[in-house]
């Protein structure tokens, strides 16, 4: 989810507090504590100043892992809580470990996920029912914010909000369900491999993206209507020869590493280079998929000469990345 999420989430943790008789809640050191919780599973977003691939390749990894969930984050908050604000360890440890276990819950649950379960599964478990940026649970989080200050029990409060968001969240993964059915009736003479069906800002339009036997699919849902934007004819894999070049280049392994259905293409720029681009086919925005993978190789040295990973929604901006 978005950084507003999350800090709304934590300000609600605040709320839920105030029924623990060993803690004051409603003071700066509690609620700064809990928000940060709320927060510090993100911070390998440091990340993007080293560059995108490592970015890529690492956020909502080890930073939301079993050890970093349960122990690390949970009792370094708790530590620097009782220092700096002399808070009882031991429930702040609890309220900690609730704050980030929220935190990376929640994510689980939208299109790009986390390694939750990591050192026990590396695999990446993403739902994909909630948008990154969803409207609707950021007006509950807010409501809830809003009616405690007008003196409504926070408690009480707390648990009708979460209740509507745990309605919400079965309603989108029905609504999900009933899409995926809806896709594949749509292509009943070809064996779907994998299907991709991801929210987007909106409730009722979602994503699509899907591997048959011999081609991809893209395209968009409407309500109950589908609409089928691209597709694609399969090909081999890329030519040996050009992937001994790619294959150990940082940008490639994390963009691979993260998108789950992508195809490329092999361009001859000039005389001397050859551009390889990945494309990840599940980010259709306005006729362009921003998130790519491109690699320029140098033809008569069989070097790289520059490459890029990222969200880039124009091929002016994308080209200035390589060039």
């Amino acid at each position: 989810m978005d950084t507003v999420t999350h800090g709304l989430m934590g300000g609600t943790l605040v709320g839920l507090a105030t029924i623990d008789p060993h803690v004051d809640a409603v003071t700066v050191g509690f609620a700064s504590t809990m928000v940060a919780a709320s927060l510090i599973p993100d911070i390998d977003t440091v990340l993007k100043a080293k560059d995108n691939a490592t970015y890529i390749k690492n956020h909502r990894g080890l930073t939301h892992s079993l050890p970093f969930t349960f122990v690390i984050w949970p009792l370094l908050l708790a530590t620097v809580s009782n220092v700096i604000f002399g808070l009882d360890f031991f429930h702040m440890y609890l309220w900690s470990l609730l704050a980030v276990f929220l935190h990376v819950f929640v994510d689980i649950f939208n299109m790009y996920g986390t390694q939750a379960l990591r050192f026990f599964d590396n695999r990446w478990i993403q739902l994909g029912i909630i948008n990154t940026i969803d409207i609707p649970i950021l007006i509950l989080l807010s409501l809830y914010l809003v009616l405690w200050a007008f003196g409504f029990n926070p408690v009480i409060l707390f648990f009708i909000i979460y209740s509507i968001l745990a309605i919400y969240y079965v309603m989108r993964a029905m609504y999900k369900r009933m899409l995926m059915k809806k896709v594949s009736r749509l292509l009943p003479n070809s064996e779907i491999l994998r299907l991709f069906v991801m929210p987007t800002i909106k409730f009722f339009e979602w994503r699509i993206a899907l591997v048959t036997k011999d081609k991809f699919v893209v395209g968009r849902a409407f309500k109950t209507q589908v609409v089928i934007y691209d597709e694609f004819d399969k090909v081999g894999p890329l030519e040996e020869e050009l992937y001994e070049i790619v294959k150990s280049n940082k940008d490639f392994n994390a963009f691979t590493y993260f998108s789950s259905i992508y195809r490329y293409e092999v361009t001859q720029v000039d005389r001397s280079h050859i551009e390889v681009r990945y494309i990840d086919l599940r980010y259709l925005q306005n006729g362009h998929y921003p998130f790519v993978c491109i690699i320029i190789i140098n033809q008569d040295t069989n070097d790289i000469k520059s490459s890029f990973t990222g969200w880039v929604f124009s091929e002016e901006k994308l080209q200035s990345k390589v060039t």
